[in-house]
């Protein structure tokens, strides 16, 4: 197993609470409770559209904090996902994230997505990707990497994110990687090249004109960005 595997299994282990990657999302998430609490506070329950998320990252929050708040969560994820059946506060739906057309607008009260945006595409549906996350909610809690930190979250190697795009593939055509195991192909390193598109400050900024932006730091790193609009 290389390291950069067993970086990956420490770091995103969301099935152990006390694993780097759990603790980093509950101390991330103090915004997004808040927001439920107002809106449980005001309406007496809670609707929230998971846009690329699952019901293993709802973990870090108990069931129970859920339950009393009348929380229900629609996990939307892409067509062809395997997606468990509607159990408890879930409701999985398959859609694009990019086109949310069977959400009427503000249809939700709180849009959450995770690690999402730099999956989505190119820039045009990123912009997409917030215009439909925006119109389907009344408040927002969105989350990404941080393109300028050193350490590429998903094949968790240092600067591999800033090499060209011909050095990363060879990269993943030879190595393990991450979560990511070696390529059989060029078009399969293409393909896992292309991936994650991070973003900048200046990037998530201008997506989020309307959001207030949080700065997630790790060692005093920008790791990531959070726009929050309540």
């Amino acid at each position: 197993m290389s390291i950069t595997s067993v970086l990956a299994k420490r770091f995103s282990n969301y099935d152990n609470q006390q694993s780097v990657g759990s603790k980093l999302r509950t101390k991330r998430i103090a915004p997004l409770l808040e927001m439920i609490d107002d809106v449980f506070n005001k309406h007496g329950k809670v609707s929230v559209i998971d846009i690329g998320g699952s019901e293993q990252y709802w973990g870090i929050v108990p069931l129970q904090y859920l339950t009393e708040r009348h929380v229900k969560i629609t996990v939307v994820n892409l067509p062809g996902s395997r997606l468990p059946p509607d159990h408890g506060p879930f409701r999985f739906v398959e859609s694009d994230g990019c086109d949310l057309a069977r959400f009427g607008d503000k249809s939700f009260h709180i849009a959450h997505s995770n690690s999402v945006l730099e999956h989505v595409g190119d820039w045009q549906r990123k912009v997409q990707f917030v215009k439909e996350l925006e119109r389907v909610s009344q408040a927002y809690f969105v989350q990404t990497p941080n393109f300028w930190f050193p350490i590429e979250p998903h094949f968790m190697t240092p600067f591999f994110h800033w090499l060209p795009a011909p050095a990363r593939i060879w990269l993943v055509r030879h190595f393990k990687l991450g979560h990511f195991e070696i390529a059989e192909s060029v078009g399969d390193a293409v393909m896992l090249v292309e991936h994650a598109g991070l973003v900048t400050n200046d990037m998530f900024r201008y997506l989020f004109k309307d959001a207030r932006i949080l700065t997630e730091r790790f060692f005093g790193l920008p790791k990531s960005f959070i726009a929050v609009k309540k």
